[in-house]
């Protein structure tokens, strides 16, 4: 059997939590239309009768940065790089032109010794597109495949060419042991990206990137109800109110769709509790 580690690497919103999600068939990545959604790399298992491959999904790597997150999260692609993955996939988004976010991702996949798949992504739109800009990259690639991550589309292609590059070798994770749904993150860590992500969605750019997640306490009640206290920690009181809404609709709002998706992910009762605070420190604190 084959096994080993794949990184899946792009720039921001070339769809690599998408790709994931969908390669699992559960959600381990939290997705949305704005462009620094993951934060952190995300491992997470997939198997079958080939082997065992441990995707991981770095954050998008930004072009030019300048607040002090982005400046975090930008080193974690090249790091997860530097650790030596068995296989690097390069998620290209062929909607968009090539810019410095682009040139950047590619660089540091090539100075990495490592097989590499080109997977250019979203083939399910047909316009605007500029894949000439990327079709050139596929002689620095081991393997070209065409994917539509979001609708699926040829991605038990992109799953033969990652394990015909995989390396023999036996299981790295017994997959009775293996947390659900990811490798290293814990419930707590996991409930709080679902909660951002409802958050994001449902206030788009009225809050950008002001906003983190903390799960303080998560219960079994005797009535089978799963009880989760969360707090949402933005860095102004302005967007506190935007947050919560009018008589407390936004909040509302995305309380009820972090609880269903988590209902369905559990198959439990889920009750959210979700307060709002102000703390114009926290991106510091965080990084």
């Amino acid at each position: 059997m084959k096994s080993g580690y794949v990184a899946i690497v792009g720039r921001p919103n070339s769809g690599k939590s998408t790709l994931l999600n969908n390669i699992l068939g559960h959600k381990v990545s939290i997705t949305s239309p704005k462009p620094q959604t993951t934060r952190f790399p995300i491992q997470a298992v997939y198997e079958d009768v080939r082997g065992q491959i441990i995707f991981i999904d770095t954050p998008g790597i930004f072009g030019k940065v300048h607040d002090p997150l982005s400046k975090s999260i930008n080193p974690m692609a090249q790091e997860t790089l530097s650790q030596g993955p068995d296989v690097v996939v390069y998620l290209a988004d062929h909607t968009r032109d090539r810019d410095m976010e682009e040139n950047k991702s590619l660089g540091l996949v090539r100075n990495i010794n490592t097989p590499k798949i080109l997977a250019i992504n979203k083939i399910d739109i047909k316009k605007p597109t500029y894949l000439p800009h990327y079709k050139f990259m596929e002689e620095e690639f081991d393997k070209t495949v065409m994917i539509s991550g979001l609708y699926k589309n040829n991605l038990n292609y992109l799953l033969d060419a990652i394990f015909e590059l995989l390396p023999e070798g036996k299981k790295i994770v017994d997959a009775t042991d293996r947390p659900t749904p990811a490798l290293n993150i814990d419930s707590k860590i996991y409930i709080a990206e679902i909660v951002r992500e409802k958050a994001f969605l449902f206030l788009r750019k009225e809050v950008p990137y002001s906003l983190t997640c903390l799960v303080d306490e998560i219960t079994h009640r005797n009535n089978n109800i799963v009880y989760i206290k969360t707090r949402i920690i933005t860095s102004a009181d302005r967007y506190k109110k935007m947050i919560i809404g009018e008589n407390g609709r936004m909040i509302k709002e995305i309380g009820m769709a972090a609880r269903k998706e988590l209902e369905t992910a559990t198959n439990q009762k889920v009750y959210i509790d979700i307060q709002v605070e102000t703390n114009p420190h926290w991106i510091d604190q965080l990084t």
